[in-house]
Formats: C-alpha cells, structure tokens, sequence
C-alpha cells in the first residue's frame, strides 16, 4: 500500500509539473504582439528633410526596443503639402486603428484631429499648439493629442533683426507667408509689432509657385528690399523655389530652418527638427506602454541654430558681418 500510494503521488507530481509547464511553453512559442503605428508626414515623399525626420523617429523607436516587422508595424503617408491628400490619408490611417499616430507639422494635427479624437496623436514641428487649439495647455494637454512645438511666434520678428543686422541698407521686406494658416498669420504679425515703423512690409503669398514668382519680381523692382520667409507647407516642400527667387534678383533672405539655407538660402535661424523626432519616438513608447497622450506635457526645442551660406552672400553681393558669423552654428562656403 505504501509503494502504491508514492507511486500515485509521484504520477500527480509528473502530471501536475507539465500541466503548469505547457502554458509556459504555448506562450514562449506565441509572437511578440505587433503594435501599429500611423505616420502623417505633411511633406514630399523623396525630400531630404522629410526623410532624416522620419528616420530619425524610426531610430528612436529602435533604441527603444520597436523593430519593423517584430513588434511594430508602421502606416506611413506622405501628403506633399497638398491639402486634399492631408484629409484623404488622415482618414485612411484613422480607418486603419493605429494605437497612435504621429502627425508632422500644424496642418496633418488639424486633418487627424478632424478624423479622431480617441486615437492617440503626437505631433512635431508645430507652432503655438494651444493657440490653434490641439490641447488645453503645454503643461496639461488634455484629449488624445501632445508632442513638440517648432516655435513661439515672437521668432519671426528676431527674423526681420536678423535681416537689418545683415543687410543694414534694406528698407522693404516681404514677407512670405500662408494666409491660411494660423502661423502664417501668427509669424505675420509678430513681424509687424516690431517692423512697422522701422520697415516698410508687404506679403506674398506662399500658395502657388507662379503667383510667388509674380509677386517677388514687382517685389525685387524697387531697390533696398529683403524677403523674410516664413514657416507654412509650401516653403517646407519647395525651399528651392524661393531661394532661387531670392538668388535672382539678389535679395538678402532669412528663413525659418537649416534647410533652405541647404538649397541655397543666404541665412537662417530656427530649431533643427529633425531632432525632435527622437523624442517623439519617446513619447509614442510610453503611449504604446499605457501612458496617456493628457499626461505628457508638450514641450519646447531647446536649441535654436544660426546658419549662413557664404556662397549665396558673396553671389548677391553681400558682405556678412562679422558679429553675426562669430554667433553662427554653422557656416556653409
């Protein structure tokens, strides 16, 4: 009886081990469970700077432990500033259920906020997020949306100081802005709080490149004038159609961001943003790990970057002073 019953307690022992021990293995052998992502990116699809962001934020994920394929499946649109294409890809990613989304520049956060107000969205490179209205405040965002603002509007008018600084004899400046946007209406008036006693401004519209090309030659037919280029969609997807405006009728331009300068424009100031995609990767994380877009504060650049293009200077006949490269980050010859 005593050899009977270890024998049955040794059988209940096996059986019970491998009762415990088949859910472990079921579940080792079971994929990691794949998250997905949408991504809204308000730019050409072969744009150099559009790709170093996009990369950037598919860098950060990595280091983070996301990979394509394994955990994380990545929705990507590219809307080339074209506006009917913003709405259009907004709702296909919507459609789609990502767990969260990442939305490049004020107008893709305006289009996915149209489409959803559940779905998580973190947004890059976008100006004045509480006066547009995507959240509450920068401390507490509130709904479904938080991320990384591009600059505050009083930027623009240490634009139109840059100008004077480097070009002392201008004394007309257009500025070339999108009316249909609130940065363009926000930079534009920023601008003309401290410009116009000292500055005669007039604007061109960045809304049709033919139009543009119009309004900057009557612009260039009086002397003494300088172009101050502002933030909006059609100068992030055609930077070179402007620089090369500016370039032919010799007038001093300063512009938002690296990478006009990088085509050709004579001076910029602004944050590099393609920095800012890292973090955003940070935030999506911690979105996909439970974190409430509400509970994450939107937050500042921390650097802004002067950068000047000697080449375009010596072609239109200007000499850059030397206060101003001493300050310069960057300095392309």
């Amino acid at each position: 009886m005593q050899f009977a019953e270890l024998k049955r307690r040794e059988f209940i022992t096996l059986i019970g081990g491998m009762a415990a021990a088949l859910p472990l293995a079921a579940r080792a052998q079971q994929p990691e469970k794949v998250r997905r992502i949408g991504v809204l990116m308000n730019r050409i699809a072969d744009d150099p700077e559009g790709q170093a962001r996009f990369k950037a934020f598919v860098q950060g994920l990595e280091q983070l432990g996301w990979a394509e394929g394994r955990n994380v499946r990545m929705d990507v649109r590219w809307t080339a500033g074209l506006a009917e294409q913003l709405h259009n890809y907004a709702a296909e990613l919507v459609a789609l259920m990502p767990d969260a989304i990442l939305a490049d520049g004020a107008v893709s956060v305006s289009a996915l906020q149209g489409a959803t107000r559940s779905i998580p969205i973190v947004f890059v490179a976008v100006p004045d997020p509480v006066g547009a209205g995507f959240v509450k405040s920068l401390a507490r965002p509130g709904g479904n949306t938080t991320g990384f603002t591009a600059f505050e509007y009083a930027i623009a008018a240490k634009w139109l100081e840059l100008l004077k600084e480097i070009a002392p004899n201008v004394i007309r400046a257009a500025v070339l802005r999108d009316p249909t946007i609130a940065a363009g209406i926000g930079q534009f008036a920023a601008i003309q709080a401290v410009g116009s006693i000292a500055m005669e401004l007039s604007v061109v519209d960045l809304r049709d490149a033919d139009a543009i090309k119009q309004d900057v030659a009557e612009f260039a037919g009086s002397p003494n004038g300088g172009l101050i280029v502002t933030v909006g969609p059609f100068g992030a997807n055609h930077p070179n159609v402007i620089t090369t405006l500016a370039d032919r009728y010799k007038l001093p331009a300063v512009y938002p961001f690296r990478y006009f300068v990088g085509v050709g424009g004579l001076i910029s100031y602004g944050p590099d943003l393609v920095s800012q995609f890292r973090p955003a990767a940070d935030y999506v994380d911690r979105i996909l790990k439970g974190t409430r877009p509400a509970d994450l504060p939107v937050q500042a650049p921390t650097k802004y970057e002067l950068v000047v293009n000697l080449k375009t200077a010596k072609a239109i006949g200007l000499e850059v002073p030397a206060t101003v490269l001493a300050r310069a980050d960057e300095v392309l010859e």
